[in-house]
């Protein structure tokens, strides 16, 4: 289970239906039992948590779930920075070795740097190239 986040353009919204016919901007993902997969994306100078910070900062800036509800930046940086589980139960040889992962920070599954992850965070989060789902 996971929840993708994203940061809307609010200078696009229409300011009597709130219709917004701007490309919502990818963030990341979360998911359970994973670090938070933060979306690098080199063109738009998103290369960091600290990049995403400064853009999300913007007061044109919304941030949504994937479920339309509005989160805030202190919201979403608990769910980017506070992770953990308090053992890794079901990450096995096998299973690291199926899903392309490794053993994070707080017993938190995350791909090792290559094709699925450009960096890893200082923290419970990795810089994921490319778009996902």
């Amino acid at each position: 289970m996971g929840t993708n986040y994203y940061a809307h353009e609010a200078t696009s919204e229409c300011p009597t239906c709130h219709h917004n016919p701007a490309k919502p901007l990818h963030i990341g993902k979360s998911s359970s039992g994973w670090v938070f997969a933060l979306h690098t994306i080199p063109e738009d100078n998103l290369t960091s948590l600290d990049d995403w910070v400064s853009y999300l900062r913007s007061d044109s800036i919304t941030i949504k779930d994937e479920y339309g509800d509005h989160v805030s930046l202190d919201a979403l940086l608990e769910v980017i920075m506070n992770r953990g589980r308090p053992e890794p139960q079901h990450m096995t040889p096998e299973w690291l070795r199926q899903n392309h992962a490794e053993i994070g920070p707080n017993n938190l599954a995350r791909h090792p740097i290559g094709d699925h992850c450009a960096a890893h965070g200082t923290g419970t989060w990795s810089m994921t190239p490319g778009y996902f789902c």
